[in-house]
């Protein structure tokens, strides 16, 4: 098989949570246990960083690794979903795995997995972990996929864990209050390993105390001692400039709103790493350049100006919060928002924080999960909005570009899927 074909055979032959939900999720770790003893373990022959949370851990994850980067290690990153390509999830100082390797591995080890029917995700996990053995990484940020306690991503012992926060998505898998889904997440905290919570609420900081004293586990709050004191955005450099308590002023390009809180939780991490002697304090300029240097794409990202047109993966009603006010907040006459989501969000809550004076183009993506863009458009009817239904996102896209003046502002978003077929549309480079 070439890579299309095995890219193909991967999406087709393995259970895809990005395409069909629910019936992919594996609530045991029989499979990935099975796979890491196959392959020795790989992921002891390097240092694991562990990220968990509902948001904020692609953005925590992608800041770590640029850190890291930065510092000489050699670094490998492991996240989820991919926006263009497969190979964006497993990189190695920002370098995607090679068509080949993936090409090989499934060649070579298929014959072993297909009597498992493994999970997508248990598959292209083992990959990663053993990629990075492979590649001789000093060090690698892995991203966990859903949850933490059952995820696939849960057989490292890191060096240090972080949950970024809790809040309300995936609660057919992991309950329907923030107790519950804190219990989940609070399932890759290890014996002896630090973590550090970056947001908490009475709740969930009562499950994580109790979580880490279980495991005799360092726990930093990173609410109790913020380390950031306040953000603005930097029109000139596009990002955020920081003022902050022990690095002074940090300027990150990562622009969305809600980066304040992911910074505040990565400048938290940087101090208990410092206690694990890897001191990464002279590296933070490196914050300058996360998108530039380790490829994260999706995040309040400025496609074009004249007009403006900014895209974001949020997804969920706590992601949402954050874009709203910024949507709200932008100075253009005229607001032009291409949106779609898919089927397990809470799209009932969100369509409520979207912007009233604003031009819609509903929408769906292409994948199966997809809200059927006629529900959007009825749905919104009923809270007020109006705008045009497009059967796809290029199209309501261009609807949107041919529309607007030169000081118009176009946001795209609602879901990853929605990103992912804008930036396949115009080219954008991995």
């Amino acid at each position: 098989m070439n890579y299309s074909e095995t890219i193909a055979y991967l999406f087709n032959s393995t259970p895809v949570f990005e395409q069909i939900g629910a019936k992919a999720y594996k609530d045991d770790l029989h499979n990935t246990r099975i796979l890491d003893e196959h392959f020795q373990h790989p992921h002891r022959n390097y240092k694991t960083i562990h990220v968990a949370g509902t948001n904020g851990k692609g953005s925590c994850s992608h800041s770590l690794a640029a850190l890291l980067q930065a510092k000489g290690y050699k670094v490998g990153l492991y996240t989820s979903p991919h926006i263009k390509d497969f190979r964006e999830r497993i990189r190695v100082n920002s370098a995607c795995i090679s068509e080949q390797y993936v090409v090989d591995f499934v060649e070579k080890e298929r014959t072993f997995f297909e009597p498992l029917h493994p999970s997508f995700f248990e598959l292209t996990t083992a990959m990663a972990l053993k990629y990075f053995t492979d590649e001789h990484v000093d060090i690698a940020v892995i991203e966990v996929g859903l949850g933490g306690r059952l995820d696939c991503t849960n057989v490292i012992t890191p060096i240090l864990s972080i949950i970024t926060n809790i809040s309300f998505d995936h609660t057919q898998f992991l309950g329907n209050t923030l107790a519950s889904i804190a219990a989940e997440k609070a399932g890759i905290i290890k014996p002896h390993v630090p973590v550090v919570i970056g947001e908490d609420v009475p709740e969930t900081r009562t499950i994580f105390l109790q979580k880490a004293k279980e495991q005799n586990a360092p726990i930093t709050f990173a609410q109790d001692h913020p380390e950031v004191i306040s953000s603005q955005i930097n029109e000139q450099q596009q990002g955020r400039d920081y003022e902050t308590v022990h690095y002074q002023h940090l300027h990150c390009d990562l622009e969305g709103d809600y980066q304040e809180k992911n910074m505040n939780t990565v400048l938290t991490a940087v101090g208990v790493l410092k206690s694990l002697n890897i001191d990464l304090t002279s590296q933070l300029y490196a914050l300058q350049h996360v998108a530039a240097s380790t490829h994260l794409l999706g995040r309040w990202m400025t496609i074009q100006h004249n007009p403006t047109v900014i895209c974001d993966t949020g997804h969920n009603l706590a992601g949402w919060q954050y874009i709203a006010q910024q949507l709200k907040r932008q100075p253009a006459h005229n607001k032009r928002i291409v949106f779609g989501m898919v089927d397990d969000k809470d799209i009932n809550a969100v369509m409520d924080l979207l912007p009233q004076e604003a031009q819609y183009y509903w929408t769906q993506a292409r994948t199966k999960r997809a809200i059927p863009v006629q529900q959007v458009a009825d749905l919104a009817l009923q809270k007020g909005k109006r705008g045009i239904c497009f059967g796809t996102v290029e199209a309501a896209y261009r609807q949107a570009l041919q529309d607007a003046q030169p000081d118009d502002f176009i946001f795209v978003g609602g879901s990853s899927y929605v990103v992912s077929d804008l930036l396949m549309t115009i080219k954008i480079k991995i």
